[in-house]
């Protein structure tokens, strides 16, 4: 089963996306994305619902719940 970070590397490198333009969006640290797509840790709930919505993904996608 792929992780949480697996999936948000792979659909933030599937737009184009860098860690960077995505930290910028979430008013966060290129280290905050880099941890999660390393899995250290995941975002806070509200802040998973903003990348869902960026990335136009559901939450069970990113959570491993669904393919």
């Amino acid at each position: 089963m792929k992780t949480f970070g697996c999936r948000l590397k792979e659909v933030r490198e599937a737009k184009g996306i860098t860690q960077k333009n995505l930290a910028e969006y979430l008013h966060l640290r290129n280290t905050t994305i880099s941890n999660w797509e390393n899995d250290m840790g995941e975002p806070p709930y509200e802040t998973l619902k903003k990348i869902c919505k960026y990335f136009e993904v559901s939450a069970d996608f990113l959570l491993g719940l669904e393919d």
